[in-house]
Parts: C-alpha cells; structure tokens; sequence
C-alpha cells in the first residue's frame, strides 16, 4: 500500500480534489475513517457542514491523512480495509456487525461456490466453509460493485441453480447450468482478491492464462480472457459506485432537501377510477407552510385509460406551459422511479433548474433526480413531516376535485 500524505488540520485546502480515503487523527488515535469522490469537498463539509455525528469529534481532529485512488470502486475496497485494520472509534461506535456489511463465499454439497451481502459473519450453517469480506460501510455502494464485477465473472447467488436457465444467465451475468466449474472457481478466487484490493494480482492471473491459452493454440479461450481483462479494467476504472451527495452521513440529507422546501415546493397528485375521472393537483407550500392561493387543479384530457405516468405528463407539461406562473425551487411527485423519470424529461425539455423528488409510498423511499432512493425512516424528522404534509395536502386536493366532477357526472 501507498504511503499517506499526513497534512495538519489547518493545511485542509491543500487536498486533492481526487478519489480515495481519508482518515482523522487525534494526537494518538484514528479516530474516522472515510471515502469520497472529492476527497477536499468531503472533508471540508466534515469541518464547515457538520452532522450531529460529526460534532461529536470534529473538534478532536488534529491531523487529515490521505490516499488517492485510481476509482470508486478501490476507494470504497480501501475504506473497508482499513476499517477493519484501525477500527476507528467514530466509525465503529455507529455501527455494530450487524449493520456493517460483507460479502459471503459460500460453498454448496457439490463445492461450487455462491456469493451474497450479508451483515454478520456467522450467518451460515457451515460458516467454516465461507469466507466473509468486508465490513463495508454502504450497501448500495457495494451492491453497485458487485453488479459490475458480475459482468466480468459472472457468479451464483445461490446454493442450487435451476435446471433451466435463469434470467442472470441470459444476461451473462450467471455461470449458467453447466459450466467449466475450473474456469468457475478460479474467477471467483480473482473476484476476492479484487474485494480484498489485490487488483492487480488478480489481473497478473487473467493475463497469465491468457498467453497460456495463446501458446496452446487456444485462441477463442485467449480471446474470452483477454475480453475479461478489458471489461475488468473498465469497471474498476470507470463505475460510478459511490454517492456524492449521501457520501457516510445521513443528517446531510436535512442539508440538502431541506434548503429546498425553505423556498417554493410544488407538490403534484393523480386521482382517478380506472381512468375515469381523472384529475391532477398542484399544492404549493411557501417558506415549508401551504399558499392555497398559488393552488391548481387540473382536469386530465388524455383517454380514459389507467395510466398514472401519462397523466402527470400531461399535468407537468400543462402547468409549466405557463410561464406567468412563479417557478419552484423544488417539485415532490406522488410516485416512484417512473413517475421521477418523467418529472425529469419534462424538467429538461424546459430547461427548469429545479430539484425533482418523488415519493414512492409503498416502498417508503424518497426519490431524487441522481440520486439513490432514501428510506423515509432515515430522514430527519423534520424533513419527514414536511414531505408528508405536502403530499397529504396534495392527495386530499386531488380527491375533492376527482369527486366534485364524478358527484356531477351522476346528475348531468
């Protein structure tokens, strides 16, 4: 491992604005450890923009230390590792086995090796024959890595796999029902040393086979590795794995959804019977209270066919038609990803520069353009009960017009 560049506290705009891990140090101890895309923004917003955990010792730190990584993914490997080896008093105080998370290599009766996330390292029935990497801090992150590493060596999930191909096996991202169990082994060997941050012995091996396929005239073998060796690359190079904006702390979400709903917030509703009916509201919420005089309704013109989406693009698109109407610094949906996605093709087609956030109720997650969901229990509790009263608001102006205009249908 690299050496790292020790610098004192006060010296902080001299960090790179490059990937990699950061550590704090009192005069004896590490006391945290972190990863960034941006290690000086990272560590600048410890110091300028502290959650209620970062106050608990941010005026200990005496000294910053840091490495650069050449990616995500070996930034979000390394803070794992050294995790593990300083057990850093501010990092293991929030998190017990239970929440840190692993990755399990399991073996099946027939010895084939499977791999899951699990959060203990005790988990199996045989745990003698599992090996547990880890503790990573982020599931996403890591589920995100382990999603790339399968397009490279494709792996089981499970103890027993279909006699009929599965839907990971079409994808190329599931060994299938037969196959060269050597050749199996052996990439899952190299999918742990890249976990543990062997990347480049595991690279040596790939390219070791590869001229021994070569020079036993095995050149469709050579070629699959030498493609192997290319897509590794790229992933560890390029995959976008950690989350700039949720980066450890999840009091820095009161942060940033917080200084939108302090300025105008737009929150939208769909309300109908099967298509019928159909209706869209607008409520507006001004310094976080509700402006019923800024609220819209509108009467859905699109056949009367069941379809959400296509009604809050018709709703979206009719209300920023009309430029005479103040703009949001932020729009909330009543929805998930789908009805995200198309808040956001609207925003760009009009070129809005606004916050678009969409709550999906059933998974209790919040939705935000770029973003990974956030579980709504996670959230301050401020946050919380203002994303729930716009929504409420907006539900309840919804239903009134969807019923005035069924009442008056039954008398016409």
């Amino acid at each position: 491992m690299k050496p790292f560049k020790l610098l004192p506290k006060s010296k902080i705009e001299d960090l790179p604005k490059t990937t990699g891990v950061y550590l704090f140090y009192t005069k004896k101890d590490t006391i945290y450890i972190g990863k960034a895309i941006n290690i000086k923004n990272r560590v600048k917003n410890h110091f300028n923009q502290p959650s209620h955990r970062d106050n608990l010792f941010i005026d200990k730190v005496d000294k910053v230390s840091y490495l650069k990584t050449g990616s995500e993914i070996e930034a979000l490997i390394l803070e794992a590792e050294l995790i593990k080896k300083f057990q850093p008093k501010f990092n293991v105080m929030w998190r017990d086995d239970k929440n840190y998370f692993y990755v399990a290599i399991s073996q099946n009766k027939q010895k084939i090796p499977y791999i899951y996330i699990t959060h203990q390292t005790n988990q199996s029935k045989d745990s003698s024959k599992t090996i547990f990497v880890g503790p990573f801090t982020e599931g996403v992150a890591l589920k995100k890595t382990l999603r790339f590493l399968r397009k490279a060596f494709p792996y089981y999930t499970f103890a027993k796999h279909s006699r009929l191909k599965c839907t990971y096996c079409h994808l190329d991202l599931c060994p299938g029902v037969n196959p060269d169990l050597n050749d199996y082994k052996r990439n899952i060997k190299k999918l742990v040393l890249i976990l543990k941050g062997k990347k480049n012995t595991a690279l040596k091996s790939l390219k070791r086979e590869m001229n021994s396929a070569s020079k036993n005239q095995d050149y469709e073998k050579a070629k699959k590795i030498r493609d192997t060796i290319y897509s590794l690359q790229q992933i560890i190079n390029h995959a976008h794995v950690i989350n700039t904006d949720f980066n450890h702390d999840l009091n820095t979400n009161k942060q940033i959804v917080l200084k939108e709903f302090a300025q105008r917030i737009e929150c939208y509703d769909i309300s109908n019977i099967q298509g019928k009916f159909a209706t869209g509201s607008m409520v507006v919420f001004v310094n976080k209270k509700p402006d019923k005089s800024q609220y819209k309704k509108f009467k859905i013109q699109l056949p009367e066919k069941p379809n959400d989406i296509a009604m809050l693009k018709e709703v979206l698109t009719r209300r920023f038609s009309h430029k005479e109407w103040p703009l949001p610094s932020a729009i909330l949906i009543d929805g998930g990803k789908g009805q995200l996605n198309v808040a956001v093709k609207i925003k760009k087609i009009k070129s809005l520069k606004v916050k678009v956030m969409a709550l999906a109720k059933g998974k209790q997650e919040l939705f935000i353009e770029g973003q990974n969901p956030i579980p709504l229990k996670q959230l301050p509790q401020e946050t919380y009960n203002l994303i729930k009263s716009l929504d409420d608001e907006a539900h309840r102006f919804a239903i009134s017009y969807h019923r005035s205009l069924r009442n008056k249908n039954l008398f016409e």
